[in-house]
């Protein structure tokens, strides 16, 4: 009778547990998008990713391991102090296991610290430093949709192939320019180009006709905008008004070009922009279906920021569900040993440093008779394999990989 008594309130002690566990394990898995909602890289990002990343939850089924999934949103405000005191509070009080989008690369580098610190998953799909994965790199981070060294690779080895060798920059004066302008220099001189010069542009100045004239009185064949956002599109725009590309002197090369920038600026200002990206709406079938759902819900057509934030999203879910757990170095684990097949990389994979690695394609923007149909602005010229798209991976300094 003594063993029966003792067993008995034990056996209610593990069902009470056990019950407890069960209760918190259907507490929602919380996804964070932190993003710019109301500034100048909101048309890039913004609610589009709200968007994308809503339809992958969606697309996924809405719950994983019997928990529902809960999407929280943040507006940035472009500050990395806010993102950074956001996403400890996300991590700390509401559980948030995955933070996205990450636009602006001084708030990419600031959360994706936190992530670290708070053991959590940052995957940046809006910003493009490549910083990310290399010193800055964490076993938390991954970098997802494109970085700076494949935008240079892809537009700068382009351009040089057409005896576009000289160049000079216009840079906005902050980490995602600093990194632009650095990895697309080294990009020139590797192919055999030159650079004559640069100057660097407050990252909110409306106003870059001063700029501009040095860029002319350079005399170099190209000039690469090293920007993002509105102070790109009215980089391209005072380039427009002071006739840099009907002299046929100069061409214009975006280094960072959204689609969103080119439909603000309208073809007859955007036209013939060499450009590289990771998706573009109308590439195939998939593509265009996937796109025509995000239009309905947007208004606009995805960039590849957004076309990030669904894929990356997805993947992470599916990461979720073959682990079994949310814990974080599982579902890391997960992430880099499954491969990527959707509409927006095919055979993708993440390495050791956090890069993910797909194929990229470089563009030119149509002039306004080449254009049938709304949003039908780039024409193909060429595709940059993932092996060569991306910076080796013993080349970006990251200590990941260091053996």
């Amino acid at each position: 009778m003594e063993w029966f008594v003792k067993v008995v309130p034990l056996s209610l002690a593990l069902m009470f547990a056990a019950g407890a566990a069960d209760a918190q394990n259907k507490q929602p898995l919380r996804i964070g998008v932190m993003t710019d909602l109301s500034g100048q890289f909101s048309h890039e990002a913004g609610q589009g990713a709200v968007n994308a990343t809503k339809m992958a939850v969606q697309d996924f089924g809405g719950s994983v391991l019997g928990r529902p999934i809960e999407i929280l949103v943040n507006d940035h405000l472009n500050k990395a102090d806010v993102a950074a005191s956001k996403a400890r509070e996300w991590f700390d009080t509401r559980d948030v296991r995955m933070v996205t989008n990450l636009i602006n690369s001084g708030v990419a580098l600031s959360v994706i610290g936190v992530a670290k610190e708070k053991n959590r998953i940052a995957i940046v799909n809006g910003s493009g430093s490549s910083r990310i994965t290399g010193d800055a790199c964490t076993a938390n981070s991954i970098h997802y949709a494109y970085d700076t060294y494949a935008l240079a690779n892809g537009t700068g080895k382009a351009m040089i192939k057409q005896g576009l060798d000289s160049w000079y920059f216009l840079t906005a004066d902050y980490a995602f320019g600093h990194s632009l302008e650095a990895d697309t220099t080294e990009a020139v001189k590797a192919a055999g180009g030159k650079v004559l010069g640069g100057v660097r542009y407050p990252i909110n100045t409306s106003d870059h006709s001063s700029f501009m004239l040095q860029a002319q009185a350079s005399k170099a064949k190209v000039i690469a905008l090293a920007g993002s956002g509105t102070g790109f599109i009215n980089a391209v725009k005072s380039a427009s008004e002071f006739g840099v590309t009907r002299s046929g002197n100069q061409t214009l090369a975006g280094l960072l070009v959204w689609i969103t920038d080119v439909d603000a600026m309208g073809l007859q200002v955007a036209q013939g922009l060499t450009l590289t990206t990771a998706f573009y709406w109308d590439r195939d079938d998939a593509s265009r279906a996937w796109s025509k759902r995000f239009f309905a819900l947007t208004k606009r057509m995805p960039t590849m920021g957004d076309a990030g934030d669904y894929s990356s999203t997805l993947h992470y879910l599916n990461a979720v569900k073959a682990a079994g757990t949310d814990d974080t170095a599982a579902v890391m684990a997960k992430m880099k040993s499954m491969p990527i097949n959707d509409m927006f990389a095919k055979n993708g994979k993440i390495r050791a440093d956090g890069r993910m690695v797909h194929d990229m394609y470089v563009y030119q923007v149509k002039k306004p008779s080449e254009s049938k149909y709304p949003w039908d602005y780039y024409k193909f010229q060429s595709v940059v394999p993932a092996e060569q798209a991306f910076r080796p991976i013993n080349q970006g300094g990251c200590s990941l990989t260091k053996g």
